[in-house]
């Protein structure tokens, strides 16, 4: 094995396994914010609509503070280095998902609980808006040429492994009975992360430096002013492309497990079940379909699987209230398995829209910028709908309409290359 491709693997692995700690934490708040913050974080005799909503609200802030995370990180990984800013953000990570697990209720602590719990969801906000683009240009930085979709998957890897390791816990808690989770069970998974986080930092620091980063120029200007002023369009794009690969997947997952449970009374243990298989099923399909979009393209992938989740949303919401639990297995597979043709190529296709010297900023920003409008806000916004119509078909043409613009944007993204000159920077100037 080369050193080259020795390199790219431990990245590739360091990736992963960063990715899904951090992923794990922001989901671990997400799952605990659709079952059990609504009750126990705001005040006795809240309607139980009322109280999802207000819990979605504290969870929306966590992804308007990440696009300032990929800011405050973006800078220091395009000055100082990826590596340095990735063991920062997984620290963050840790101790703010660790904190969470310690916090009072509302019955203790009053108006406090709530606003500490909004304190370290802004903190987890900040440390994933860093962690995602820093992972991802590790990942495909020490990819060799031609295969940077399927390196750059790694990074993809984290997100359904931490959803299938937060449900997971969480399913085995609601397990234990009516009201395990209320009675203190959500605390769990909160203080396991800090075994996770310690397991991270020994792989992340074992991870070289990204050879891209090593031959690039030294950014002069403040990163994000150079990357809003040579890639404004790229970056408007880069948002464009991720309605669906970020929002429509909350919508599918956070949105989908408070509207099952609350509005149709289906059981949380088999909905937390049904998310955790479709997370595995997602984890699987990821690495295939980065293999194949090295081969026929990446934007081909993820523009198949936005047709895909179009086609499935409105089976998607009709069959959880089925009562068949076959059938509602089935369905939250096949569209996480679609959702991963969105999502798993889309590092490379974004990473190779910016040019070297302020990638780090340029990806995050287009990243988190899309995470905090369509991520942030998705779940509140669907809730809202269900509420005002009375009914699921606002929120399945919702995501159709995501799709289309996200299929629109993809099909005039730029991609560049490392392994060719880059463009003069007149050239980039001009998008």
């Amino acid at each position: 094995m080369t050193a080259s491709v020795s390199s790219a693997r431990r990245a590739a692995a360091a990736a992963f396994v960063g990715t899904t700690i951090e992923w794990y934490d922001f989901y671990a708040y997400s799952t605990a914010a659709s079952l059990v913050f609504g009750k126990l974080f705001f005040p006795e005799g809240t309607s139980p609509l009322v109280g999802l909503m207000a819990s979605f609200a504290t969870y929306a802030v966590g992804f308007l503070a990440r696009p300032l995370g990929g800011i405050v990180f973006g800078h220091f990984g395009d000055r100082v280095g990826r590596k340095a800013a990735l063991v920062t953000t997984l620290l963050i990570m840790g101790i703010a998902t660790f904190a969470t697990g310690l916090l009072p209720t509302y019955a203790t602590a009053g108006v406090l609980a709530p606003l500490l719990l909004v304190v370290l969801r802004f903190a987890q906000g900040l440390a994933v808006g860093g962690e995602w683009g820093g992972a991802v240009l590790m990942a495909v930085e020490h990819a060799p040429a031609g295969r940077k979709t399927f390196y750059g998957s790694f990074a993809q890897l984290g997100n359904p492994a931490g959803a299938l390791l937060a449900s997971g816990l969480f399913g085995l808690l609601a397990g234990q009975g009516d009201g395990a989770l209320a009675a203190g069970g959500w605390r769990v998974p909160f203080l396991l992360s800090a075994v996770l986080v310690i397991v991270g930092l020994v792989i992340r620091l074992k991870v070289e430096e990204s050879p891209v980063f090593k031959q690039a120029e030294p950014v002069a200007e403040l990163p994000v002013r150079l990357a809003l002023r040579t890639s404004w369009r790229q970056i408007l794009r880069g948002i464009g492309a991720l309605p669906v690969a970020v929002g429509g997947y909350y919508i599918v997952t956070t949105f989908l497990l408070g509207y099952s449970t609350t509005d149709l009374h289906v059981s949380e243990e088999l909905v937390l079940t049904g998310l955790s298989i479709a997370s595995f099923v997602e984890l699987v399909a990821t690495v295939g379909v980065a293999w194949l979009g090295d081969r026929v393209g990446g934007r081909r992938v993820v523009i198949a699987g936005l047709i895909g989740v179009a086609v499935l949303a409105a089976p998607q919401f009709l069959v959880m209230g089925s009562g068949s639990t076959g059938l509602i297995f089935l369905t939250l597979s096949l569209m996480r398995l679609v959702m991963a043709a969105t999502y798993g190529p889309i590092a490379a296709i974004l990473a190779q829209m910016f040019p070297a010297r302020a990638r780090y900023t340029s990806i995050s920003l287009s990243y988190q910028v899309a995470g905090a409008v369509f991520g942030g806000f998705s779940p509140l916004a669907c809730t809202a709908l269900v509420a005002g119509f009375g009914g699921v078909a606002p929120v399945i043409v919702l995501l159709v309409v995501m799709c289309l613009v996200s299929i629109a944007c993809l099909r005039n993204a730029p991609q560049l290359s490392d392994d060719v000159p880059q463009p003069h920077r007149t050239e980039i100037a001009r998008g």
